[in-house]
């Protein structure tokens, strides 16, 4: 049993949960050429519109209270926990935007606007909450060895002495996984240290693809009417940047040939990322998605599932393709 456990993004709260993240990263990239700087020696400022604005002010302050944490280590966790859902409660019985569990709670909550109270369900109590309590466990496991945002973290999901007990994150596969997920998270949600300007029809084409968050998926989808507006993964990405006026082949493997091909680290929003049998061979590709930045692609991935939010760095990660206008029209439309 973890300390806070609220994992709520399986199924439908999974397509819920993530418009908004999808939403924050093409505003964070829209808007980005516009540098912002870090607060304090450890900090890292938030990204323009990377968190909602009611809590903007909150995340930024509280982020900066230890060097184990940030601003954008915080608004990570939060979205993990619950997608900035001042309402939200789990399976588990953690309640709030935080996901306290109320003996949690009686122990760890604090009045963080000052106003007399310690109310679970007040962002303003429990985002300050969430940032004291990371704090105290981090000076709980600061002197185990390894990263000590890990081991906070860990200590966070798992209890400080299983961290204690370990000598940094334990062989906890929900554990691991947490600490993986927000670390990662955490650079979405950052300011970028250097200009990145993604062009506006890669900011359009991720805006479709992100308002079509937990549709269905389906084989050879276009998002037709008769289709009930359904996608498979190259019909999507076809369809958002048809919207931006590039037509794009119909076929993954196709689309793959519209553009010059970023390196891994050299990605921006909008690009297409590609996964493929054989990572010798363009021809076996069989996923495409659309990146939208900290490692993560939008995407219609397979019957059963929906559109959604995935991590782009799978063992059948082939490459990736900038789209352009020209490159795109040098392209087969119909194969």
């Amino acid at each position: 049993m973890t300390v806070r456990k609220a994992w709520l993004w399986a199924g439908g709260a999974a397509a819920a949960g993530v418009s908004f993240v999808l939403l924050l990263v093409v505003g964070v990239y829209v808007v980005a050429g516009n540098l912002m700087n870090g607060v304090g020696g450890a900090g890292r400022a938030l990204a323009k519109g990377a968190v909602p604005a009611a809590y903007q002010a909150l995340v930024q302050k509280w982020g900066n209270l230890c060097p184990a944490l940030n601003p954008a280590l915080l608004a990570a966790q939060l979205y993990q926990e619950s997608g900035f859902n001042p309402s939200a409660r789990s399976p588990a019985k953690a309640l709030g935007i935080a996901q306290f569990i109320p003996g949690t709670w009686a122990t760890h909550g604090i009045d963080g606007d000052g106003d007399g109270d310690r109310d679970i369900w007040d962002p303003n109590d429990a985002i300050p909450s969430a940032a004291s309590y990371d704090c105290e466990l981090s000076t709980y496991v600061k002197d185990v060895p390894g990263n000590a945002t890990h081991n906070m973290l860990a200590a966070y999901n798992a209890g400080a002495y299983a961290v204690i007990k370990y000598g940094g994150v334990p062989p906890y596969k929900e554990t691991q996984n947490y600490v993986k997920t927000i670390t990662t998270l955490e650079d979405s949600f950052a300011a970028p240290v250097s200009r990145i300007d993604p062009s506006e029809q890669a900011a359009g084409a991720i805006y479709f693809a992100q308002k079509k968050l937990g549709t269905p998926y389906l084989w050879g989808g276009e998002g037709t009417p008769e289709q009930g507006g359904r996608f498979d993964c190259s019909g999507l990405t076809q369809a958002a940047y048809q919207t931006v006026g590039i037509t794009l082949p119909r076929v993954a493997n196709d689309q793959y040939n519209a553009g010059p091909h970023p390196k891994r680290d050299e990605l921006l929003p909008g690009d297409l990322v590609f996964f493929s049998h054989d990572p010798a061979d363009s021809r076996q590709i069989h996923h495409v998605g659309i990146y939208v930045g900290g490692g993560y692609m939008i995407d219609a991935p397979r019957t059963g599932a929906v559109i959604r939010f995935d991590p782009i760095d799978t063992g059948d990660y082939f490459g990736a393709t900038r789209v352009t206008e020209d490159g795109a029209k040098a392209l087969p439309t119909s194969v």
